[in-house]
């Protein structure tokens, strides 16, 4: 259990468990009485994260429940009409009841200020002007004024030259509190203590030259009810507690709705001390033809004389509104005719589409109308009809891409996968090709006597024909390589660097188109002598790294495979204890940054007098790394080869 409730938390997310907790802390607030701007807040919160919470839950319905577009769309009429028109629709009915119940309470209100002015002016008037007989003069005041000003239950206490009481056996006597000496003029409402309850009185007290009267009314709520008739239940909460007998009214019609006033806080001291208080909330149960009745309590002129102009105002805010329901009903039907004329073409061409994946081709969505929907299916149809060739192209692409991944697989076995054993010499390789084969190439190649010689090699264009291209170089070389002979005395003799590359270049003349040739660059290394013998044909400088300088091996003749007659030469230099001899293709130092600057060879130099001392791997590494950060994207322009020979 627990970790399903965990679970099931979890995926309220954040917006539905903040929902869920002000929620529950709204409900806490409202039935302990925290008071009114507490609830107002915390339902503020409730109903924004409502809101988010139930577009959360609506979004995640809408995954799986309007999957059909017919179903999508009357989704969106809902969201676009109808729910628009529900809310204003609820803000003016809420809104409507909120000013309504307010006039309700206003009009009990001032009819409660009107009683408790008339009761002061009476009290004060006993003080100011005392009579000769005071009972007889309260007599004449309940006689004269029941109906009007008179309270039911009132009780007057009268003191000067002689006391007077009513009714005569009242025990009414005024707290000392209330009593500072001088003129006093206090009225309004009051609780009184009444054996084990409180009560709410409405009160007057006066005092002149000594003399003091006092007059207290209990409120009631049949006294309450009566201020305004047929108005509805007066309340002040929670003194005056649970109404017996309600007064509101019967409901005129179907809309006419009942609606509550509140007024917040009434703060009424206490009978026996000033300084205590009672907080009550006074409320009024209404209904909106009972305050209408009495706002527009007048009649109407010739036909309308038998109704008031509330019953009119409420008759003309029903008929508005029934009109306008009548006129959004309409709009939502004809929302919903139009969505399934435009589903209807749809769920044509879903079938369409089923077919198509089944492989029928030769169906056409039957075209209605002449709308944009019908253009849509002919476009259909005519998709369909160029389908079929369409995926004959895209299988014969598809054979070609096994065929280039075969072909690099082949390309890989071509590069060579261990290094030649010396003593003295260090080698490493990488190609990185832009595509997937690559026309640049590189090869390690044992000789007798633990020599070793190797090759770097560029080849012009990309793809399949530069990399077969490439693969006849290597076949061309290796087979120099193994056919090397020893001499009469069984010495090994090392052949000419530039007689090879030389017969390299006839062997691709004669066999290659015009057009095909490539950069080469061949070395021997002599274990022995501690000598490199080269021969560089128009392939880029290689960097001799020594001391912490960089010189170049200048190239010694032209490219291979281009011109017949070719001369190549060779040159010999001697490596030196750490020296570092760096072969590269142009894939290295000519892409370009977005402003069309090349990475160039005074970067590559730089980088590598900089990690002179780093391991092979790690300087082709670094390298092939800046010039990807150069150009700002993962995408090569060209293909890049590196080859580091390391003299240890």
């Amino acid at each position: 259990m627990g970790k399903g409730f965990v679970e099931n938390w979890r995926r309220l997310g954040r917006i539905g468990q903040a929902f869920l907790f002000v929620t529950v802390a709204f409900l806490l607030l409202y039935f302990l009485h925290a008071g009114l701007l507490s609830e107002i807040v915390a339902g503020t919160l409730v109903f924004f994260l409502g809101i988010a919470a139930a577009y959360q839950l609506a979004r995640r319905v809408a995954r799986k429940a309007i999957w059909r577009l017919r179903n999508r769309l009357i989704v969106a009429y809902i969201f676009i009409a109808v729910v628009p028109i529900v809310l204003i629709l609820a803000l003016v009915v809420f809104a409507g009841k909120g000013i309504i119940g307010q006039v309700a309470v206003y009009l009990v209100d001032t009819a409660r200020q009107y009683r408790e002015n008339n009761l002061a002016v009476e009290v004060r008037g006993l003080v100011r002007r005392p009579p000769d007989d005071p009972e007889r003069a309260i007599e004449r005041f309940h006689d004269g004024r029941e109906g009007r000003n008179w309270l039911p239950g009132t009780e007057i206490v009268f003191t000067g030259s002689k006391e007077a009481r009513y009714p005569p056996d009242s025990k009414l006597e005024l707290p000392a509190v209330w009593v500072s000496g001088g003129d006093q003029q206090l009225s309004g409402l009051i609780v009184r203590q009444d054996g084990d309850k409180e009560h709410l009185y409405l009160w007057a007290f006066a005092a002149h030259n000594g003399i003091r009267a006092v007059a207290i009314a209990p409120v009631t709520h049949e006294l309450l009810a009566g201020l305004i008739p047929k108005l509805g239940d007066v309340n002040y909460t929670p003194l005056m507690g649970h109404i017996e007998k309600s007064h509101v009214p019967p409901a005129a019609n179907l809309f006419d709705f009942a609606v509550t006033g509140v007024v917040y806080p009434v703060t009424v001291p206490t009978w026996e001390s000033p300084e205590d208080f009672r907080e009550l909330y006074l409320t009024v149960d209404t209904r909106l033809s009972g305050v209408l009745s009495i706002l527009f309590g007048q009649k109407g002129t010739g036909f309308n004389r038998k109704f008031t102009w509330g019953d009119i105002a409420l008759a003309a805010f029903l008929l508005v509104s029934v009109i306008f329901l009548l006129l959004e009903t309409i709009s939502l039907v004809a929302g919903i005719q139009l969505s399934r004329s435009i589903t209807g073409a749809v769920h044509e061409m879903y079938e369409g589409t089923q077919h198509v994946k089944e492989g029928d081709f030769s169906y056409r969505v039957p075209v209605k109308g002449n709308d944009q929907l019908a253009e849509l299916t002919t476009s259909f149809n005519t998709m369909t009809a160029n389908l079929a060739s369409l995926i004959i192209v895209a299988k014969e692409k598809e054979r070609l891409e096994s065929e280039l991944a075969i072909a690099r697989e082949v390309q890989d076995q071509l590069f060579p996968k261990d290094v030649p054993y010396t003593k003295t010499l260090e080698l490493k390789g990488v190609c990185h090709p832009a595509r997937m084969v690559s026309g640049d190439y590189y090869d390690f190649m044992a000789l007798p006597h633990d020599s070793l010689a190797f090759a770097i090699g560029d080849v012009a264009g990309k793809g399949i024909s530069a990399a077969l291209l490439m693969a006849t170089i290597q076949s061309t070389m290796r087979t120099q390589i193994n056919t090397a002979t020893l001499n009469s005395n069984g010495n090994y003799k090392q052949p000419s660097t530039a007689f090879m590359v030389g017969n390299l270049n006839r062997q691709l003349y004669a066999n290659t188109a015009p057009e095909k040739y490539a950069t080469f660059y061949f070395a021997m290394y002599d274990e022995s002598q501690h000598a490199l013998t080269y021969t560089n044909a128009g392939h880029l400088s290689p960097m001799l790294v020594r001391d912490g300088k960089v010189s170049l091996l200048e190239p010694t003749g032209t490219v291979v495979g281009a011109f017949p007659f070719a001369v190549y030469e060779e040159k010999t230099v001697k490596l030196e204890h750490g020296d570092m001899l760096v072969a590269y293709t142009d894939g290295l130092v000519e892409p370009e940054n977005a402003y069309g600057e090349m990475y160039g060879e005074e970067r590559l130099q730089e980088l590598l007098i900089k990690f002179a001392n780093a391991d092979s791997s790690e300087i082709i590494a670094r390298a092939m790394d800046a010039v990807v950060q150069w150009t700002g994207s993962s995408e090569l322009q060209d293909d890049m080869t590196m080859v580091v020979a390391r003299r240890i």
